[in-house]
């Protein structure tokens, strides 16, 4: 052995590796951005917290868990070759199709070359001097790099109930976000609880009911659910979707939020009593979200014509449950229709109907503790060998907040956004430079179809970074005043529908714990963003041709 060898192997190395470029989440919206940053000629890294790729589709792997947006509208658009070799099996896959294809796609594009697994990012923190982010993940392992994009999901951190006792419990636990990917879970013979009815909740209920020894669904909020109405694509529907893609894709960036479906402009009111049953019963036997986005448009501002579907709907979940008690339990009377996310189901009323399946409302009988054999309610124990918390997610915001950020003058994103989110057009927040967000909060990138959400502002996106480099930007960040207006542009838009009425994830209000003044912000804020999907793009389009208004941008 050489002196030089002597001399490398004699300390570890200190040397930190550089990029143009680091991404942060190897979901969809991460492996896209790669694939675009790789093709822009940038040197780019994607750090995975997982241990693998797949993002929602790796983690949410509980029982039922599936789209609720036709597959093949949900797909990548940009993998030509795939598109036509790519037979999807139902019209709405669930996880494990999904994943295989994800995993298709990286193979084929050879992505993970540039990916990181179990790489989960702890901190963040911006250099004045050198206008780069140092990026530090759990291991202790540093990068840099001149921009951070971060693709860190709207449903990817985890949130729990705030019961007392809740680590005391001897049994099993999940959590439908955080679903073991190495072992199998068995409900047979057993007594389970599930915590919570939202939309992955109905989906795992629904699952689960069908072989415990004993299912106790512990409801706080019932929620409009609406019939999925899946199936299986035979090979000739699948030949006859294949030739409309190119039509599709384009049509689905002019749709509100990059569906199929898109909403009536024709109102309730211009029907007669039987016409509109009609128009009803039509959806109601529809694909997915024609029962809310493809619905006339009253429906989510008018009161009147809210009412008239929310009827319909209570009718028809009367005649689908046996018990008229219970039945009256699963009716929302808190808020109408459409102003909390709307799950779709199969089957999911008719599990109350199974002599092994209790519904308890703790509106009526709280939740009082977690001792370690049972849930202890104002009525007494329920005895359990397994807790599953359907208890939902931090959104927008969460997996954010949950990396130690650190900007210009020691400014911390966390408590930037204490009191709720602001940022310019969703994508950038002052203090902050060459940080992009994508899929976070006051943004259209990841609220509604994923991808067709995404691609665009993914796409606007990479440009800004070629700006970036081409013209040797030290550094970009928002405006404060572009900043502030845009944020309460945002608000004042969500507040003018009946989606302000309720309590939501898109107000952070499961977060607010009634009985902890603590958990509870000042005001309430919009965490998404009320706004047509081409609305959107369009703007952020005018921005690149107009040199970036709203950005302070630094050579």
């Amino acid at each position: 052995m050489t002196q030089a060898e002597l001399d490398v192997t004699a300390e570890p190395s200190t040397a930190v590796d550089h990029f143009d470029v680091i991404v942060i989440g190897a979901g969809i919206s991460g492996m896209y951005q790669l694939h675009l940053l790789r093709q822009a000629g940038r040197s780019v890294r994607v750090l995975e917290a997982g241990s693998d790729i797949g993002g929602t589709w790796f983690w949410n792997r509980y029982p039922g868990a599936r789209l609720d947006s036709e597959t093949y509208s949900y797909q990548y658009a940009f993998t030509k070759d795939l598109l036509e070799e790519w037979d999807w099996s139902e019209y709405f896959a669930g996880q494990p199709e999904l994943e295989q294809y994800l995993h298709e796609v990286a193979r084929r594009y050879d992505l993970r070359k540039d990916i990181e697994l179990n790489a989960r990012v702890a901190s963040m923190d911006f250099d004045p001097d050198t206008n780069d982010w140092t990026v530090l993940t759990e291991d202790g392992k540093r990068r840099t790099a001149h921009v951070v994009i971060t693709a860190t999901g709207v449903l990817s951190a985890p949130i729990y109930p705030r019961i007392p006792g809740i680590d005391r419990f001897k049994g099993e636990t999940y959590h439908t976000g955080l679903w073991p990917r190495d072992r199998q879970v068995s409900f047979e013979g057993k007594r389970v609880a599930v915590i919570g009815t939202g939309s992955t909740g109905v989906q795992a209920i629904t699952e689960i009911g069908k072989t415990a020894g004993h299912l106790t669904v512990f409801q706080r909020t019932a929620n409009w659910a609406v019939p999925l109405n899946n199936g299986p694509i035979s090979t000739d529907e699948m030949s006859a979707i294949r030739a409309r893609y190119p039509d599709m894709f384009d049509e689905l960036q002019n749709t509100f939020s990059g569906f199929l479906h898109d909403w009536d402009p024709t109102p309730t009111t211009a029907y007669d009593d039987d016409a509109l049953l009609e128009r009803f019963e039509a959806a109601y036997s529809g694909h997915g979200f024609s029962k809310w986005i493809g619905l006339p448009k009253d429906i989510g501002t008018d009161v009147d014509a809210n009412k008239k579907w929310s009827d319909f709907l209570s009718a028809k979940l009367r005649q689908r449950i046996d018990d008229p008690a219970t039945a009256e339990k699963l009716i929302p009377t808190d808020h109408y229709y459409g102003s909390k996310r709307v799950p779709c189901e199969t089957g999911y009323y008719e599990t109350y109907n199974r002599d092994n399946v209790d519904l308890v409302s703790i509106r009526d009988n709280p939740i009082e503790e977690i001792t370690e054999t049972a849930i202890r309610t104002a009525e007494g124990d329920v005895e359990v060998d397994m807790i599953v918390y359907a208890t939902g997610f931090e959104a927008f915001t969460g997996a954010l907040k949950r990396i130690d950020i650190t900007g210009l003058g020691g400014k911390k994103l966390a408590q930037t956004w204490a009191e709720g989110p602001v940022t310019y057009l969703g994508v950038q927040v002052s203090g902050f430079p060459n940080l992009f967000i994508m899929g976070g909060p006051h943004g259209k990138g990841g609220h509604g179809n994923g991808p067709r959400c995404a691609e665009k502002v993914q796409e606007w996106m990479t440009a800004f970074v070629d700006y970036i480099f081409d013209e040797q930007i030290a550094r970009v960040e928002a405006d404060p005043a572009a900043e502030a207006a845009w944020s309460e542009e945002v608000q004042e838009r969500a507040l003018v529908g009946l989606m302000s009425t309720a309590k939501s994830i898109f107000f952070g209000d499961n977060l607010v714990d009634e009985n902890d003044p603590s958990t509870k912000p000042r005001k309430r804020v919009y965490v998404a963003y009320v706004g047509a999907l081409s609305e959107y793009v369009n703007r952020l389009q005018d921005l690149a041709k107009n040199g970036y208004p709203g950005f302070v941008i630094t050579k």
